[in-house]
């Protein structure tokens, strides 16, 4: 998890709610799925029903659900992205 989420004591926090929340959403998956949960810098300040939103909202993209909002060819890493705090 990058620094840019926060501080060490922020970054655990974030890496133990992601991984409660994935834990709770494992049976949505195909068994024997592999997912990279990976934190983004609005992690550090997002709450637990952010967090879980932003996770369930990606999983979605994931499985088929509805397409992102981004425009075709648009980077959500770029600078001027507004950012969630999960992908």
């Amino acid at each position: 998890m990058s620094k840019a989420v926060g501080g060490a004591v922020v970054r655990n926090l974030v890496k133990r709610r992601l991984r409660h929340l994935v834990r709770d959403r494992l049976d949505r998956l195909p068994a024997g799925s592999l997912v990279v949960v990976r934190a983004l810098p609005g992690a550090g300040e997002a709450g637990h029903d952010q967090l879980a939103r932003d996770l369930d909202a990606a999983l979605e993209r994931l499985l088929g659900g509805a397409p992102r909002s981004n425009p075709p060819g648009g980077d959500p890493r770029s600078p001027g992205h507004p950012g969630g705090s999960a992908q």
